[in-house]
């Protein structure tokens, strides 16, 4: 759930739900347009829209809004009254304070609480209770944790940084892809899972309205799950910059951390910092931004290979390719060639396993 494509370690886990019941998962990934066999390569990544179709697929069969992954079903339409209770609430502090409430009427359901202050000025949003029953249930506390920081920006129409989240379990093998997630310092074996944040946010006002939220809820879960860019985060700056200089005609020059750190107004040590806070570093964001256009390049089929390393700004073809196999396991040339991978499915390494 980085942005660009998905583990397919999130696609496994939301599936777990459904064959915990008994359900036929082959053809939910038929639905989603993902390959079945794709579940078994572990660098495999889908692209977000594939995603979002899938976890509509799976709520379906389930009838679950927790997708089967719960101590207790969620019933269809629950996180949408709980929407409505929050839009009639004056600032993003109330809205918080009315949903910990309203799941918590519901046995089974979230237990979630917010903290107003610490010493530090950071509010915090725990999630208390262990939604954990099965294999694959951490990706429940994720989602919770995702869905609630997408929400409350949603509500007050900005992107709210988090300073960091913390999870309550061991850190996984996918742990490299938290710190773009949340774009903040990530820790895991903590006491709960929570995510802190600039507790001045909760004095924000609610901006929405019902025509929004229902505007919101037709998309959902894409709206939700995706990380839209607000502009507001370091790490959001730094990617915009890289794609601008990657979308200039002829081949792509990408600047230099100095040079990004000089537009950004900071020094480079202070860019290093942040980026750092974020849990990302200027060379994993240009990996990521290259990774990501190669990957739209290759699946559109159109852009001769040495052109599209040119336009990367590699300087020899044999630098891509190198970086392209270090990216995805493969070549760009044996990538093009996969026949379920055109508009279906982007194949790469984790951002944090690139070196």
């Amino acid at each position: 759930m980085t942005g660009a494509t998905i583990a397919v370690h999130h696609v496994r886990a939301a599936l777990s739900g459904a064959r915990r019941l008994g359900i036929d998962t082959v053809p939910l990934l038929q639905a989603a347009r993902i390959p079945p066999l794709l579940l078994g390569d572990e660098r495999a990544r889908v692209a977000p829209d594939r995603f979002s179709r899938l976890v509509r697929e799976v709520r379906r069969a389930t009838g679950d809004e927790f997708l089967g992954l719960g101590p207790a079903p969620s019933r269809h339409g629950t996180f949408a009254m709980m929407g409505l209770a929050c839009l009639g609430c004056p600032d993003l502090g109330t809205a918080l304070e009315r949903a910990v409430q309203f799941y918590g009427l519901f046995p089974g359901g979230p237990e979630m609480a917010v903290t107003p202050g610490s010493a530090d000025g950071a509010a915090v949003f725990a999630l208390r209770s262990d939604l954990r029953p099965y294999d694959e249930g951490d990706f429940l506390s994720e989602c919770v944790m995702i869905i609630w920081h997408r929400l409350s920006s949603w509500l007050i129409g900005r992107r709210i940084p988090l300073r960091r989240a913390h999870f309550a379990y061991p850190a996984p093998a996918h742990a490299h892809e938290y710190g773009l997630l949340f774009g903040c310092e990530v820790r895991f074996g903590a006491p709960c899972t929570a995510a802190a944040f600039d507790a001045r946010w909760l004095a924000a006002p609610v901006v929405r309205d019902e025509a929004a939220l229902t505007a919101l809820l037709r998309r959902a879960p894409a709206d939700l799950l995706s990380l839209r860019e607000y502009g507001t985060t370091v790490t959001e700056r730094v990617r915009r910059t890289l794609g601008q200089a990657l979308r200039t005609a002829g081949p792509a020059r990408l600047p230099e951390a100095a040079e990004v750190a000089a537009r950004l107004a900071v020094s480079p040590a202070t860019l290093r910092r942040r980026l750092q806070e974020e849990g990302t570093s200027y060379r994993r964001l240009k990996d990521v931004v290259r990774r990501d256009a190669a990957i739209s390049s290759l699946v559109a089929g159109r852009e001769p290979i040495a052109e599209l390393a040119a336009r990367l700004g590699f300087s020899a073809d044999t630098a891509f390719h190198r970086a392209f196999r270090r990216w995805t396991g493969t070549t760009p040339g044996a990538y093009r060639l996969r026949p379920h991978t055109a508009r279906d499915v982007a194949w790469s390494a984790p951002p944090g396993q690139q070196s």
